[in-house]
């Protein structure tokens, strides 16, 4: 038993650090006064902590300094598979070892950072000596849990200060997969169109025309789902799940409810009915000009025929442009069609090492089964075309 899971306090360097398995043990006022303003906030972290994610055990970690908070983050354990990405011959290979071998694939992990969303550290000073007290705590809690290996999971660049001093312990950095966003500067959805290159614009419109007119779709946008709709909504949810085979996290129910009442302000759901029946829905987190496309649903029966992915995208703009949004955020996946829609990919990164010096030696493999291209062909283009994704519009630049 982890001595420190409770609340628990751990003292050197001058520094103070506290580690519990539920927000709700630390003040609001002290994570909110040291944490980075996001929507991921304090609020977010109680959902999760109340809806049951049994694929993880969550933790939070606050420094202090003479009382004053100086550092936080949060961190999950959980099984990870090392061969997610892999695929073809070498993926039968993978599952022969897991069949004897099952720990070996799929290790216990702590990962700093949230399973959902990009990595955050909260630091307002002496990086280095609050990074380092950071990191003991992970040490402590990876040694109580017996994680195989430590993680740094998905941060930006904007984070290399306080990062990259970790290759120096041991730990090495790999690419992994980019989120996506898009600056909202125009005046409607048809000056946004104009934005795009002629043939996505083209082929976005050739959709559009095979619908409008022809079926009524109607959209409803609610802060909280009815207890009589919720079940539906998540068919919805676990179907679209099923078909992305590189999700980290399976989102329970009870998600969907407890974001709503922890978050009314900035917690919407957007339903989209045919003939009375939810065919798709977006769960989105909203704040002053920030716009988070979070989780989405569909029918699969109906989804294609109507093209409702990109009705559904029109909609969410259509709303954010209305409603002053400057940035739209939606997240790792389905980069192709992302790409064509005028998203900037937004480049991430993982810090790991193995806590076994002897297999941490070998780390640096994993990079030829993480990158991007195996999991998303769009990249794997790119690379044969000699163009490069990072930060830019269009999602790649020469």
């Amino acid at each position: 038993m982890f001595q420190e899971r409770k609340g628990g306090v751990n003292t050197t360097q001058g520094l103070t650090a506290r580690i519990t398995n539920k927000i709700s043990d630390f003040p609001e006022e002290d994570w909110n006064s040291i944490s980075p303003p996001v929507l991921e906030n304090y609020n977010f972290f109680k959902t999760i902590d109340e809806s049951n994610f049994e694929q993880f055990s969550f933790f939070y970690i606050l420094v202090y300094d003479n009382k004053i908070p100086v550092g936080a983050t949060s961190c999950f354990l959980m099984r990870f598979a090392l061969d997610m990405t892999v695929c073809g011959p070498l993926k039968v290979i993978f599952n022969s070892i897991k069949k004897i071998l099952p720990g070996l694939l799929m290790p216990r992990v702590l990962m700093c950072g949230l399973p959902m969303a990009a990595g955050r550290i909260g630091i307002s000073r002496e990086n280095n000596r609050v990074m380092g007290k950071i990191h003991e705590c992970l040490e402590k809690i990876a040694e109580n849990e017996k994680a195989a290996m430590i993680i740094f999971k998905d941060f930006t660049g904007d984070y290399d200060n306080i990062l990259k001093p970790f290759l120096k312990k041991s730990f090495c950095r790999i690419e992994s997969l980019p989120s996506t966003d898009m600056k909202i500067n125009f005046s409607s959805f048809n000056d946004y169109l104009k934005t795009l290159s002629r043939s996505s614009r083209d082929g976005i419109k050739r959709n559009f025309k095979k619908v409008d007119g022809k079926i009524k779709i109607d959209l409803e946008i609610t802060n909280a789902l009815k207890e009589d709709i919720l079940p539906e909504v998540y068919r919805l949810y676990l179907e679209t799940y099923e078909k992305n085979d590189i999700g980290l996290e399976k989102v329970p129910m009870e998600f969907f409810k407890n974001i709503s009442r922890n978050m009314p302000e900035e917690a919407k759901y957007f339903l989209w009915r045919i003939d009375g029946k939810i065919a798709a829905f977006a769960l989105c987190l909203v704040r002053k000009e920030y716009f988070i496309d979070y989780y989405l649903g569909f029918d699969y029966k109906i989804a294609h025929d109507y093209y409702l992915y990109f009705i559904r995208f029109r909609d969410l703009m259509n709303w954010c442009i209305k409603n002053g949004i400057k940035k739209y955020e939606m997240g790792a996946t389905s980069y192709e069609a992302k790409r064509r829609l005028g998203f900037s990919f937004i480049r991430l990164y993982f810090y790991l090492k193995h806590r076994n010096p002897l297999v941490n030696l070998f780390a640096g493999v994993l990079t030829s089964f993480m990158k991007p291209e195996n999991f998303d062909p769009v990249f794997k283009k790119m690379n044969k075309t000699g163009k490069n994704y990072s930060c830019f519009p269009w999602g790649y630049t020469n």
